[in-house]
């Protein structure tokens, strides 16, 4: 046990450290998965309309985020807007902004492509049978909306937990440069301590985003029934 890394995950707080920093993780994953929710969900519903304006602005905006990768995002948002406007930005406030412009952009393309998956006679069947457009969505679109839906947004879900991994870039203490300082803390009495730390890290995230995997799949088969 004297030559393995492994022992460095048991040192001290070492592994109270890690979880501690898997905690700024999920909090920073949490707080984005959920407003990109509600504005992609948002986004998504302005984006069917046929209206000029609003598709050019949204196509734009879909179109940038996609294009920029979310480390340059983050650059810009840390480095170039604090000193080009001097705004006072926390790197967790940086990368709370960022991560919700990329989510709510692709959460609303989600949306947009679910809602114009339902098929035209939904709308005017609601329609003959007087529902308003408030009861039309909530009652018909949304939940036909919905299980379309739910797949490919726990997939995204996914993909923001793991994409979180970026902000240790910019000074974010999270779980991957916890894992960093611990490595370097050893790295002369471990040297095999990175294999072991970065294991440990890997499984973190696997059962972070395991139970997102596990209700797609028990809503698909749920609704399948």
């Amino acid at each position: 046990m004297q030559d393995l890394g492994i022992r460095v995950l048991f040192e001290g707080e070492n592994g109270i450290r890690l979880l501690l920093g898997l905690l700024v993780t999920i909090k920073l994953s949490v707080i984005t998965i959920i407003a990109s929710c509600i504005l992609g969900t948002i986004m998504g519903m302005l984006m069917t309309l046929r209206h000029p304006a609003v598709h050019f602005i949204t196509r734009i905006y879909l179109e940038f985020i996609r294009i920029m990768p979310q480390l340059v995002l983050l650059f810009i948002a840390y480095f170039g807007l604090t000193r080009a406007a001097g705004i006072n930005l926390s790197g967790f406030t940086a990368a709370v902004i960022v991560f919700i412009l990329w989510g709510t952009a692709e959460m609303g393309d989600l949306v947009r492509s679910a809602l114009i998956s339902i098929p035209r006679n939904q709308y005017e069947s609601g329609a003959a049978l007087g529902f308003s457009k408030i009861q039309l969505y909530r009652f018909i679109i949304l939940p036909q909306a919905l299980r379309r839906l739910i797949p490919p947004a726990m997939n995204l879900a996914t993909r923001m937990i793991m994409t979180t991994s970026l902000v240790v870039l910019i000074g974010v203490v999270e779980m991957l440069k916890v894992g960093q300082q611990i490595i370097e803390a050893n790295r002369y009495t471990a040297p095999t301590a990175a294999l072991w730390i970065y294991g440990a890290i890997f499984f973190l995230y696997f059962f972070s985003c395991w139970p997102l995997t596990l209700a797609a799949n028990c809503l698909e088969k749920r609704w399948k029934e």
